[in-house]
């Protein structure tokens, strides 16, 4: 039987982009991992009966696909607010929790695929197959469409290679496709179409926007909303749409006051985001929440604030920072 030491050296460098494939089948970055886990075991125990008929990589895809198209059996869909109904028109009232048995579409941290990659249209075309909208739009579809999409559509396999890959004929896969190209049209949001300023301008509206939570300044961060802007606040389902309601919400049942939170740059979904501190009372920051940004030429269109501490691991943040705001030791 091959040795350990190879297995891992032919098949790791495969490990990041095979956990951004789980990712979009799955919709949630810990079970994406998951799931790689056991796609690596599942494929150690088999290494020795590998013939390279096909890739090493094409082999790791096929584990996966399969891997995750069997939790998608015996799970539920993963969605966010906007997806369960219509957004408030009242931003006093008290937010609702969804009800027993919603999932949520959890952010991905950082999106890597082949870190050599330095080419700037590969890293935006990397940057848009992972986007929030896009993942919460392709969790609508059925599981083997899902498949079939991201590996026609996002991974750009041909058709006969999906066949193979799923163990069905290339027919069966272009009618796929078809169904689920048009049901995606339906369920992805206009805003997604929208253009993004160049770096320099999104990350300078990102410190703008933190420096706005931090200085509890209303005022600031109504002037880099959009009329339109959306927020969402899972586990919330309650959401909010329009610069005035948005504003209103943020401005009564947010800000408290100046230096009550602390905000952290991070990426989410190759989409400018923010790690949420908030002050206790012993005047360190807890961890609260992970806010994803979609920016647009126009202005910020829509907030994610993911409120769940629980996701800072994933982003390599401590889940406090102290009164001067330096991240505790572990």
């Amino acid at each position: 039987m091959p040795s350990s030491e190879e297995f891992t050296r032919l098949a790791d460098p495969f490990r990041p982009e095979l956990l951004v494939h789980c990712y979009r089948m799955l919709g949630s970055f810990h079970d994406a991992e998951d799931l790689v886990q056991e796609t690596y075991l599942r494929a150690w125990r088999s290494y020795g009966n590998f013939e390279g008929r096909s890739s090493l990589r094409f082999w790791l895809y096929r584990i996966a696909t399969s891997a995750c198209l069997t939790a998608l059996e015996h799970r539920s869909r993963r969605l966010l607010p906007s997806g369960l109904g219509e957004p408030s028109d009242d931003p006093g009232e008290p937010l609702y929790h969804a009800l027993p048995g919603v999932e949520w579409v959890q952010p991905l941290p950082d999106p890597r695929g082949d870190p050599s990659t330095t080419d700037p249209a590969v890293i935006v075309a990397s940057r848009g197959s992972v986007r929030l909208a896009l993942i919460a739009a392709l969790q609508h579809l059925p599981a083997k469409q899902r498949a079939v999409l991201i590996l026609r559509d996002v991974l750009a396999w041909r058709a006969a290679e999906v066949a193979d890959l799923l163990g069905t004929t290339t027919a069966a896969v272009n009618s796929a496709l078809q169904r689920a190209r048009a049901q995606l049209e339906q369920v992805v949001p206009v805003e997604d179409e929208l253009t993004e300023p160049a770096e320099p301008r999104r990350r300078a509206l990102l410190d703008q926007y933190m420096s706005a939570f931090e200085n509890a300044d209303i005022s600031a961060l109504l002037r880099l909303l959009r009329d339109d802007v959306a927020l969402e606040m899972p586990p919330n389902r309650t959401w909010f749409t329009g610069r005035a309601a948005v504003g209103r919400f943020i401005a009564d049942k947010v800000f408290v006051g100046p230096g009550v939170t602390r905000m952290v740059r991070v990426t989410a979904n190759g989409q400018p985001a923010a790690a949420v501190y908030r002050r206790g009372d012993d005047g360190a920051y807890d961890a609260h929440a992970v806010q994803v940004l979609t920016i647009t030429d126009t202005g910020i269109s829509r907030i994610i604030s993911f409120n769940d501490p629980g996701l800072f691991g994933a982003f390599g943040l401590s889940a406090t920072l102290d009164a001067a705001g330096v991240p505790a030791s572990a």
